[in-house]
Parts: structure tokens; C-alpha cells; sequence
């Protein structure tokens, strides 16, 4: 089993920078792809963001291009999201996934690909 804790979330004004961060414990995730998801008031949750397990492969969701990094350090079994420019679109609550399905390095989008989920921490942009 893995227990996710995603914390750094908060209240942000547009343009403004936040750092999410995603602890796990239990096991480690060194083998797990590892995604950011978020979903807004009234939608559903989507896939922001993942990173493959060496970290040498990373994807984003279009909206975020540009404005978001993933990253990882296996050795404190943590995940981050770098998150700048920020929108009021970006509003939600943002969730972290792990992926222990399938290969390493193949990179997944889609909240079924997922086995293990955080509780979430909330981001709110301010315009």
C-alpha cells in the first residue's frame, strides 16, 4: 500500500507561483509513475501533469504547458509541482496519483490508470 500527502496548496493571485508537494509513505514509489490531477468545483477530475519514474519523462495537459513542472526525488519519496503564471482557471483541488500499473516509463493520463490517490489540497487563484 501507499499513502499519498499532497500539501503547499493555498489562496495565490493571478500571475502568482505555488509549490505543491506530495509525500509517500508505506512503500516506495521509485518504480511508480506518478501524476497530479486536479478538479474544479462541478467537473470532473483531470489529469494535469505526470512524471515517469527516473523522472526522464514528463507530460502535461495543454492547458498547463508552459506554466508547470513535475518533478521527483525518489530518495525522499516525494513528488512537487512547480506551479507558476498561475490562472484563475487553475483554481481546484489538486491530487496526487501513483501508478504502479504497468511499466515504469510509460507515462498515463487517465484517472484509471491510477491505484493509489491523495486526499488533495486546495489551490484557489484569485483574479
Amino acid at each position: 500500500q501507499v499513502q499519498l500527502v499532497e500539501s503547499g496548496g493555498g489562496l495565490v493571485q493571478a500571475g502568482g507561483s505555488l509549490r505543491l508537494s506530495c509525500a509517500a509513505s508505506g512503500r516506495t514509489i521509485s518504480r511508480f509513475v506518478m501524476g497530479w490531477f486536479r478538479q474544479a468545483p462541478g467537473k470532473k477530475r483531470e489529469f494535469a501533469a505526470a512524471i515517469s519514474w527516473d523522472g526522464g519523462t514528463t507530460y502535461y495537459v495543454d492547458s498547463v504547458k508552459g506554466r508547470f513542472t513535475i518533478s521527483r526525488d525518489n530518495a525522499k519519496n516525494t513528488v512537487y509541482l512547480e506551479m507558476n503564471s498561475l490562472k484563475p482557471e487553475d483554481t481546484a483541488v489538486y491530487y496526487c496519483a501513483a501508478s504502479g500499473l504497468g511499466p515504469p516509463d510509460a507515462i498515463r493520463s487517465m484517472t484509471y490508470d491510477y491505484d493509489y490517490w491523495g486526499q488533495g489540497t486546495q489551490v484557489t487563484v484569485s483574479s
